[in-house]
C-alpha cells in the first residue's frame, strides 16, 4: 500500500484508554491535510465515547513524535496558488484541530519520542500531560521558514513558560532538549531509556483510576478559569461539574471510602 492510500492515523482502545498514533514514520510523522482530516474524526469519537477516560497521543517509530506540517505538501499548495496559512485552522481540513478543541473534556497525554517540532510541538503544548523520552527534542522553527507557529505555539509557549525564555525560542527557532523542557515545566516527566511506555502507562493508570466525571470537571474548570479573576472563576457555571455533582459517582466515592473498598465508577 502506498503512502497515498494507507491511513495516516492509528486509533486503538483498551481498558478505557484510547491510543492515537500519527503513522507516517517515513517522513517523521509530518502532518498533511489528510492527517488532520483523520485526526478530526478521532477526536470526535474520543469525546463521544464514554468508555474512553484518557487518551495517549504519540508518533510511530522511535525518531519523531511529529515534525509538524508536511512542508513538501505546503510547497505544492503554494505553487498551485492556495492561500497562505495563518493562525488557526478554521475552514481548513480537520477543523477544529486538537490545538483549537477547547471543549475536549478527556485528558490527553502526549507520549513524546524523538523530535517534536513545529506543529508537532504545538500538539504537545495542547495536551494536558506530557511524558517525554530522555532524547526528545522540541522546537518551533517556523521563523526560519518564513512562517509563524499558527497552531497556537506562539500563544501557548508564552503562557506555559517565562516570557523572555519563550520569546527566545519563538524568535530564533532554537531547539530545546527534554531536560530543559522539564525544568520549565513543559513536560511532567522525562523517561530514562526504555522506560517511556511504562511511565506513560503509570500516568494513564492513575487517570483511569480517578472518577471520569471528576476528571472532566477539573479539566474544564482549570482551563476555562486560567484568565479569570478568582471571584469570577468561583461564580462560573461548569458543565461537567454540574454533571459530576448530580452523578452517582459523587456518592460512590465517599461510600467506597467509608466501606474500605475501591470505588466502582460508572461515569453517570
Amino acid at each position: 500500500m502506498s503512502d497515498d492510500d494507507r491511513p495516516r492515523v492509528r486509533y486503538e482502545k483498551k481498558d478505557h484508554v484510547a491510543r492515537v498514533t500519527l503513522d507516517r514514520p517515513e517522513v517523521l510523522n509530518a502532518m498533511d491535510l489528510r492527517t488532520h482530516e483523520e485526526l478530526a474524526g478521532v477526536w470526535d469519537e474520543v469525546e463521544a465515547d464514554d468508555d474512553v477516560r484518557a487518551v495517549v497521543l504519540t508518533g510511530a517509530g522511535d525518531r519523531a513524535f511529529s515534525v509538524g506540517q508536511d512542508l513538501k505538501e505546503r510547497a505544492r499548495l503554494d505553487a498551485a496558488g492556495e492561500p497562505p496559512t495563518t493562525f488557526g485552522s478554521r475552514d481548513r481540513p480537520g477543523w477544529p484541530r486538537l490545538t483549537e478543541r477547547f471543549d475536549l473534556s478527556k485528558p490527553v497525554v502526549a507520549r513524546v519520542n524523538g523530535y517534536a517540532l513545529g506543529g508537532g510541538f504545538e500538539l504537545v503544548l495542547a495536551c494536558d500531560l506530557v511524558i517525554a523520552a530522555h532524547d526528545a527534542v522540541f522546537a518551533l522553527p517556523e521563523v526560519r521558514l518564513g512562517l509563524v507557529p499558527g497552531a497556537g505555539g506562539a500563544f501557548r509557549l508564552a503562557r506555559q513558560m517565562p516570557l523572555k525564555q519563550a520569546m527566545g525560542y519563538l524568535l530564533t527557532g532554537r531547539r530545546m532538549d527534554a531536560a530543559t523542557a522539564l525544568r520549565f515545566g513543559l513536560v511532567n516527566e522525562v523517561a530514562e531509556p526504555g522506560e517511556l511506555d511504562r511511565r506513560v502507562d503509570e500516568w494513564t493508570d492513575d487517570l483511569v483510576r480517578s472518577a471520569p466525571l471528576a476528571v472532566r470537571a477539573v479539566k474544564e474548570s482549570v482551563l476555562r478559569s486560567l484568565d479569570q479573576p478568582l471571584p469570577e472563576a468561583f461564580a462560573t457555571r461548569y458543565v461537567w461539574e454540574e454533571r459530576r455533582m448530580r452523578s452517582g459517582d459523587a456518592v460512590e466515592g465517599p461510600r467506597a471510602f467509608a466501606e474500605h473498598r475501591e470505588p466502582v465508577w460508572t461515569g453517570r
